[in-house]
């Protein structure tokens, strides 16, 4: 038995919490992933997974012996890197990547094939959704994220900050004023933006000096898409709180007019997720670089001023 490789499918059945999941992403049988698990449980003398039809879960031993997997495959990463040449270094291979919706639209794919003139051995796989993708599970070895991070399980690097702005059309402040300060949006529409996860609408947060204000809107009209929100704003249906770079050809061409510039919306990180115990590969490498390099061209987008 290849201990190595049975570690590996081990990890990856593990990660993925399904044969069926795991079997896709390394490319192999179902039955081929069975087999070596039963080959090792019967080395190691011992279960490491309880399987019924609904779920997987570790046994306490299959749980110890996933954290040493993690420990030695990391470490057999680096010692191979280290005596394989020059060529170990290079970028290559597949690169599974998953983006935002409308930030991979606008953003990143219009430029994606400057990435494949420096990188040209490795191959992306972009996946594009607004969906909290599960980075394990599905096999992605890094996602962008947009908003405060929250689960602990990934390591996330900071590689911009979204700004955003108030907005509206011409003919939506004709009719109901232009707002000055935020108490005058008590007597405003909001196209309101809410979680496709809960239903809810999200609040409006601005920054009043150093601090935080978060205002409750409320407006006959909720999506929980980017661009829908500024179609909505562009016909005059109410104030949107948009990213600039998403709006900023309407802002240039005065279709949008941007409002209570002395409080602009809190602007939110885009990080690079990376799930834990991954080493970060040479290919990993080169487009996290790139990424950054590119949002750094980009005006809309301002760098963290400081590293993560």
């Amino acid at each position: 038995m290849d201990k190595i490789k049975a570690m590996q499918t081990f990890v990856r059945i593990v990660e993925a919490n399904s044969f069926s999941k795991a079997a896709e992403t390394l490319n192999l049988p179902r039955a081929a992933l069975t087999a070596t698990l039963q080959k090792l449980e019967a080395y190691l003398g011992t279960q490491l997974l309880q399987r019924t039809t609904r779920r997987l879960s570790l046994t306490p031993e299959g749980a110890e012996y996933f954290r040493h997997c993690i420990d030695i495959l990391k470490a057999v990463d680096t010692a191979e890197l280290a005596f394989r040449g020059p060529d170990a270094t290079k970028p290559r291979g597949l690169l599974r990547i998953n983006l935002p919706n409308t930030v991979g639209r606008r953003l990143v794919v219009p430029h994606i094939a400057r990435f494949h003139a420096a990188w040209p051995d490795v191959q992306l796989q972009l996946s594009l959704t607004d969906r909290l993708v599960d980075l394990t599970q599905e096999g992605i070895d890094c996602a962008l994220r947009v908003g405060t991070l929250q689960d602990s399980a990934f390591i996330g690097k900071q590689v911009g900050l979204m700004r955003f702005v108030t907005c509206a059309s011409p003919a939506y402040l004709a009719r109901h004023g232009t707002p000055h300060t935020l108490a005058d949006l008590a007597t405003h529409s909001g196209i309101m933006h809410y979680s496709g996860r809960t239903g809810r609408a999200f609040d409006w947060d601005f920054l009043q000096g150093k601090e935080v204000v978060r205002v409750q809107m409320a407006g006959p009209i909720a999506v929980n898409d980017a661009d829908a929100s500024v179609a909505c704003a562009l016909q005059g249906l109410g104030l949107a709180q948009a990213a600039l770079y998403q709006v900023r050809e309407h802002l240039d061409s005065g279709a949008l007019v941007a409002v209570l510039a002395d409080h602009p919306p809190t602007p939110m990180p885009m990080s690079l997720l990376t799930p834990q115990g991954r080493l970060a590969t040479p290919k990993l490498q080169a487009f996290a670089g790139w990424l950054t390099a590119l949002l750094a061209a980009q005006p809309d987008v301002q760098l963290p001023t400081h590293k993560i």
